[in-house]
């Protein structure tokens, strides 16, 4: 810049407005222009300076390492004390784009300031100046003293006595008042001037910085809201903590400040997790007195039925883990209540968990909880059934589907009474009688890889094998009684005793569902009955049809389009669950429906097959 160009452009810098033009010509004579690119660093944090500058055109910031403090422009001067100091700078400033500065050493302006009483008149006039203002500033300020003191004695009080977080910051996002509470929430007790964004996750800092800049746009409008999201919150220890908060802005058109009040709702959080573990808790108690007081209890005439009561009183006062075998529908949960109620666990929840209905990839989830953020969709944490459990019993049934990559867990807590949530290095001991339940042949399943054989003989401590209800005799027709007088009552339906007839047709069928097939069928029964009689054999399948056409009769059937469609659904549906749903891939249903994957999921759209929940 020509001399002359610097002289006017010198003379409008606040630090120089009292000097003379002449002054200023010694001083640039005297003086250095230097150019910087951009994060070019004019002065490091620590060294010793020997200068000041004036920004001829540009920009600068003040900085410690990350920690922003100002934005300095054309026309500003930084290291002024450097002209009456050699000790180490507080701060660092770099260069934010190409910035051109003018360089006044020390020494230069010391010697200067010597020879030239004109400049030394000129800086000491804009001194007293200064120093004027702050008179004038503080006459003001002294004849309102007592009020101010007093209103901010009041304000003080309110502010630093406050629960909730109080975080007062500028229009640039820079703190400048925080309260005890928010140096406790934001674990820093030095947080003036930082960025308060930096304390926040993405997404809050993202809520909080679009209200502020909504609000910069509409400079007349005020905001005093309520923060429609929760605010994450990251302490300078890396705490998280889960906040609600208000956002206020104040001030005028050319200073802004904003309010923003947090409090803390991790104990509310908690509070309510604990409220719904002990409703969950109560809701498993209620089911259980429902349960018990159902009239569809154990009926057990026949010898082996016997057996397994008997099994029952011995096991029920141990806290030995049992395995329950038996046929889908024979009432393997019957049992696992009737353990649970003898036992000394009784005034303590029995849980169930059916591990066949439930996901692969929320089973281990359901077993042993979560903490929130382990992964999408775990927005707090969850106690898993485990923890529900404590102290009680735990019915897992259908264990054979249990994945087997989960089966280690499993087996940890049968073996050490422990397990870690999901996303959790937190080990959690509970004290759980477990009961499973299975209609595979677990063994079996071992020697085809799809269970732990280590598992098997933790859990088969104690087996108990339910009958089918084909094998139980006369029980049969007990059952179908007691179901017929609860269903009738239920129904508001005159009651109907079994005839010879209908006793003849229910110890004749073979019943592949067992117990469940019978109270489906009774159900049915009473629904069509009329004038209190009930006709089990046009109700109950005739035991012939259960006998495979013969040779020459299946090959002479024509079958229709609809039954063509019914046994592609069944064969897919078979492939479905023996994959584990698994649809492409290695071992998938494609596969070993030798089908492409892209015409197994167009199948399994058109013929609306979903995966059970």
């Amino acid at each position: 810049m020509p001399d002359h160009n610097l002289v006017d452009f010198l003379s409008k810098v606040s630090f120089f407005s009292e000097v003379s033009k002449q002054s200023l010509e010694n001083l640039i004579v005297n003086s250095s222009e230097e150019s910087f690119r951009k994060n070019d660093t004019i002065i490091a944090k620590e060294t010793i300076g020997d200068s000041m500058y004036v920004i001829i055109n540009g920009e600068v910031k003040v900085h410690d390492k990350e920690h922003q403090y100002d934005i300095l422009t054309e026309g500003e001067c930084f290291g002024e004390y450097a002209l009456i100091d050699n000790k180490k700078r507080s701060a660092s400033v770099t260069a934010i784009e190409r910035t051109d500065v003018l360089k006044i050493e020390r020494e230069d302006f010391l010697n200067l300031m010597s020879a030239d009483s004109g400049l030394a008149q000129g800086i000491l006039a804009v001194m007293i100046k200064r120093h004027r203002e702050l008179d004038t500033i503080q006459e003001r300020l002294s004849t309102s003293k007592l009020e101010l003191e007093l209103a901010s004695s009041k304000m003080n009080g309110l502010i630093q006595g406050a629960m909730d977080a109080i975080i007062m910051f500028d229009r640039n996002f820079r703190i400048v008042l925080t309260n005890p509470s928010a140096n406790k929430l934001l674990e820093n007790d030095d947080a003036l001037q930082r960025n308060i964004l930096y304390f926040f996750d993405e997404e809050s800092a993202e809520v909080i910085e679009s209200l502020v800049n909504e609000a910069e746009k509409n400079t007349t409008k005020t905001i005093n809201s309520f923060i429609p999201n929760m605010v994450k919150v990251i302490g300078s220890n890396e705490t998280e903590t889960l906040n609600e908060g208000t956002i206020s802005k104040f001030g005028n058109e050319t200073e802004t400040f904003y309010t923003l009040i947090l409090r803390n709702i991790e104990e509310r959080i908690e509070a309510e997790d604990q409220i719904n573990f002990l409703t969950k808790q109560t809701q498993y108690l209620k089911e259980e007195i429902k349960a018990l007081t159902n009239d569809y209890g154990i009926v057990a005439e026949d010898v082996k039925m016997q057996n397994v009561l008997s099994l029952i009183k011995h096991v029920a006062p141990t806290d030995a883990t049992v395995l329950i075998n038996g046929e889908t529908g024979t009432g393997k949960e019957l049992v696992s209540r009737a353990i649970h109620e003898v036992s000394d666990r009784k005034d303590n929840p029995l849980v169930r968990i059916n591990c066949g209905a439930i996901p692969a990839n929320l089973i281990e989830s359901e077993l042993f909880g979560h903490k929130k953020g382990a992964f999408t969709g775990a927005t707090a944490d969850r106690k898993g059934r485990f923890l529900l459990a404590d102290k009680g019993t735990i019915f897992l049934d259908e264990i054979g589907e249990m994945p087997i990559d989960l089966q280690p867990k499993l087996l940890r807590v049968i073996q050490e009474g422990e397990f870690d949530p999901v996303g959790s290095s937190e080990t959690i001991k509970v004290d759980v009688r477990i009961i499973a339940a299975t209609h595979r042949d677990l063994l079996q399943h071992a020697a085809d890889g799809k269970f732990r054989e280590d598992l098997y003989y933790r859990l088969n401590v104690f087996p108990i094998e339910v009958p089918a209800l084909r094998d139980r005799g006369k029980d049969v027709c007990l059952i179908a009684d007691q179901m017929i007088k609860g269903f009738s009552k239920k129904m508001n339906k005159p009651l109907v005793d079994l005839s010879e007839t209908d006793k003849s047709v229910l110890m004749s069928y073979h019943w592949p569902g067992n117990v469940r097939e019978l109270q489906n069928l009774i159900e049915r029964a009473i629904i069509v009955s009329k004038d209190g009689t009930i006709k089990l054999k046009d109700i109950i399948p005739d035991k012939g049809s259960d006998k495979e056409l013969s040779q020459e009769e299946q090959e002479d059937k024509i079958y229709t389009a609809k039954e063509l469609l019914t046994f592609e659904k069944e064969n897919i549906l078979k492939a479905l669950k023996q994959t584990r749903w698994k649809i492409s891939g290695k071992n998938g249903a494609a596969e070993r429906l030798q089908l492409p994957a892209t015409t197994l999921a167009s199948k399994i759209k058109a013929l609306g097959i979903e995966r059970p929940i």
